[in-house]
């Protein structure tokens, strides 16, 4: 796909959609700008290439216009990063909207309000992808975080603009996941966790092809211990699917390594705790729960990192945001920093546990993805991504 140094972009219009969907308080100030941080190479060579820079982002789920979720706040962060005025149009289309981007003078930028006030981005509205197509002449898609959405301004956009690139931000995100999924120097080792088996089935099958190794954490790694006739001793909401015997089968005849916790952290409650063990994998008390791999697991998922070359990391070894029960995810977060292997962390949570564990400077790369990264993973296409390729080669 084009890049936007790969076209002429002085003067001209350009509506560059990032991923301003950051964190932020009751009083709507931001909590975490690294999304808005990853974003500024790509709107800084624009600016430098006097285009006329219009920004474009959703912040949360808004159902129409909601004042705590306008963009004013990224609006000021920009302008502190950025060390420049930056213009918040009162909408993000229509006729008032229009004219304030004619009057843009080459290097100024201007920021639309909130993609989602407006249900046809959503919804990928024709009508509303075409009143946003009207608005510049060049489109840049530098919202990777993004890009697994159907969405007008991430599909129905570019699909009708004469120009359609990849911003700085999208472009080295596909380098790097395409270095650990196409052409991984080997042995790669993929870490899996977090609480949900149903959303990284995909994922699970996919890197089971291109794996060398694969270490499942979190409460999505007890079907398979049940899976193994194992008695765990706790609820938990997943139940063993064909899915699961399917891939347990598999792997009795491959020569993949696939590793599942050895013992946990058990508490009485997982809010309120009162208690907590570390005990066997299948001498959980009855009402308890697996709160974190214990010690045991963080040994042998270090020793199973020590040799490798790559690492592909998406997903907590528990419920780390709670201290009492965070040690599993940072000794592993630890592990993997201090790996001398290529390093490609995704997932929202495990990208907030990796910053918490002080270890995010220490990876090769930290993905902005979260729901985009996981799909890339299970080899499942994005069409914020199919529809730039689709332009090239028009």
């Amino acid at each position: 796909m084009l890049s936007i140094n790969d076209i002429v972009i002085a003067e001209k219009s350009v509506f560059i959609r990032c991923d301003f969907n950051v964190p932020i308080d009751q009083d709507g100030q931001i909590n975490d700008d690294r999304r808005i941080r990853e974003a500024l190479p790509t709107i800084r060579y624009a600016v430098d290439e006097r285009a006329k820079v219009i920004l474009a982002s959703h912040l949360g789920r808004p159902d129409g216009y909601d004042k705590s979720l306008s963009l004013k706040n990224i609006r000021r962060r920009l302008e502190t990063l950025l060390h420049t005025n930056i213009a918040l149009a009162p909408d993000c289309v229509g006729e008032e909207v229009e004219k304030m981007i004619k009057k843009m003078k080459p290097g100024e930028i201007i920021l639309l309000e909130n993609l989602r006030f407006h249900k046809g981005e959503t919804q990928n509205d024709p009508a509303f992808a075409q009143s946003l197509a009207r608005l510049a002449q060049i489109y840049v898609n530098n919202a990777f975080g993004t890009s697994h959405r159907r969405h007008a301004s991430i599909f129905g956009m570019p699909k009708i603009m004469d120009v359609a690139a990849a911003g700085f931000l999208l472009k080295k995100e596909i380098s790097y996941f395409k270095k650990v999924l196409d052409n991984p120097i080997r042995p790669l080792v993929s870490i899996l966790g977090g609480a949900k088996l149903k959303d990284k089935i995909g994922a699970i099958k996919n890197l089971l092809e291109i794996s060398d190794k694969i270490l499942i954490g979190g409460k999505m790694a007890f079907p398979f211990i049940v899976g193994l006739g194992k008695d765990i001793g706790m609820k938990y909401d997943d139940e063993i699917t064909e899915i699961v015997k399917e891939i347990l089968s598999a792997l009795k005849t491959s020569k993949k390594r696939f590793y599942l916790p050895v013992d946990v952290v058990a508490a009485d409650s997982i809010t309120n705790s009162t208690a907590i063990k570390i005990v066997p994998i299948e001498e959980i008390p009855k009402g308890w729960y697996g709160v974190d791999i214990g010690p045991a697991t963080v040994k042998l998922f270090g020793e199973a990192l020590a040799d490798t070359r790559t690492i592909l990391w998406n997903g907590p070894m528990g419920i780390y945001e709670n201290d009492l029960f965070s040690r599993g995810t940072s000794s592993i977060a630890h592990y993997v920093a201090d790996s001398y292997a290529l390093t490609v962390v995704g997932g929202g949570d495990t990208v907030d546990a990796i910053y918490r564990a002080q270890e995010a400077e220490n990876m090769s790369f930290v993905s902005t993805g979260g729901g985009a990264a996981l799909r890339l993973i299970s080899g499942k296409e994005l069409p914020g991504l199919a529809v730039l390729e689709e332009k090239q080669n028009a």
